[in-house]
């Protein structure tokens, strides 16, 4: 008779969010494997459990093998229990190979449920989370990054991220540039750390926070509006046009209110280029229709009183 694979949801920064459950499987398993071993030993210590099975690492470059191997030991009666470092394992983390290969088996796979960062920041983001699609990292060159953006564009759905702390400015510049500085969205830095910190704002206001010479430091949960109209309803979480009175639904807006709307978003950081960008995407005009309103509000402002 064979074993059972329990996929262990493990605290995403807090260990007092583990369950009991979970400290129980942990202490009984034949064999525990770990994304991080050391880990593993941590939280063990934190929540007051012995671990008496074996040990075996089962990181992404070892996954495949480890996969051949521990589903060999569950045929054989092993009960294995898969943690990760924080989360659920196969979201972002290894665990897919495995399961996919104990399911092949024919071994029972079965879950202690735990934290998820992409579900506590979807939570508190204050977009709408009736449905939603998780997109985990973008890729790390440019090219392909501004690519797949491209791709989401028009995404209807309120959409998730995981950046990391180095590629964080970076990639939300290009969010801006491709879905529009206008886009709402929110930032979960560190989610039930001691150094927890949720940024509410547009594209453009995140890219100000994050190029304003503070270090750029943890673990961070990108939550977007999709495109259409859940881009920008929703009371005071409104993106920068939207507070300021214009943005969609103004159907014939002035060089005005285009020429501020632009300033508002340079003002925050955006480059003039891509702010046009986002102010023509928010209106629904072209970007040479902004950069004209811009010119002519700017003329007007220099011009000889009669």
């Amino acid at each position: 008779m064979s074993g059972t694979l329990v996929l262990c949801g493990a605290p995403i920064g807090d260990p007092r969010d583990a369950s009991p459950r979970l400290g129980e499987v942990l202490a009984s398993a034949d064999i525990v494997a770990a994304e991080d071993t050391r880990r593993l030993r941590r939280l063990a210590h934190a929540l007051g459990v012995t671990i008496s099975g074996r040990v075996v690492s089962c990181y992404d470059a070892v996954e495949g093998a480890r996969a051949e191997m521990l589903t060999e030991q569950l045929l054989a009666g092993s009960t294995v229990a898969l943690i990760t470092d924080a989360g659920m394992p196969a979201v972002s983390d290894p665990g897919y190979r495995l399961v996919a290969a104990a399911a092949l088996a024919g071994v029972p796979v079965t879950v202690v449920p735990g934290p998820s960062a992409v579900t506590a920041a979807l939570a508190v983001s204050g977009l709408p989370s009736d449905r939603w699609t998780f997109e985990g990292f973008l890729p790390r060159k440019g090219g392909e990054r501004r690519s797949r953006l491209h791709g989401l564009a028009a995404e209807p759905r309120t959409m998730v991220f995981l950046e990391s702390p180095h590629r964080l400015a970076a990639a939300l510049r290009d969010l801006a540039d491709v879905l529009g500085g206008g886009r709402r969205a929110t930032l979960c830095r560190e989610l039930t750390k001691t150094w927890e910190e949720i940024v509410r704002a547009d594209l453009a206001g995140l890219v100000a926070w994050a190029t304003d010479g503070r270090e750029i430091r943890g673990e961070f949960t990108l939550v977007i509006a999709g495109g259409g109209g859940g881009a920008r309803a929703g009371g005071d979480a409104a993106g920068s046009l939207a507070r300021a009175g214009g943005g969609a639904g103004t159907t014939e807006p002035t060089a005005a209110d285009l020429a501020g709307a632009v300033a508002r978003l340079a003002g925050a950081g955006l480059p003039p280029k891509d702010a046009r960008k986002a102010v023509a995407a928010d209106y629904g005009i072209s970007p040479r229709q902004v950069y004209d309103a811009v010119i002519a509000v700017r003329d007007a402002g220099t011009a000889e009183p009669d």
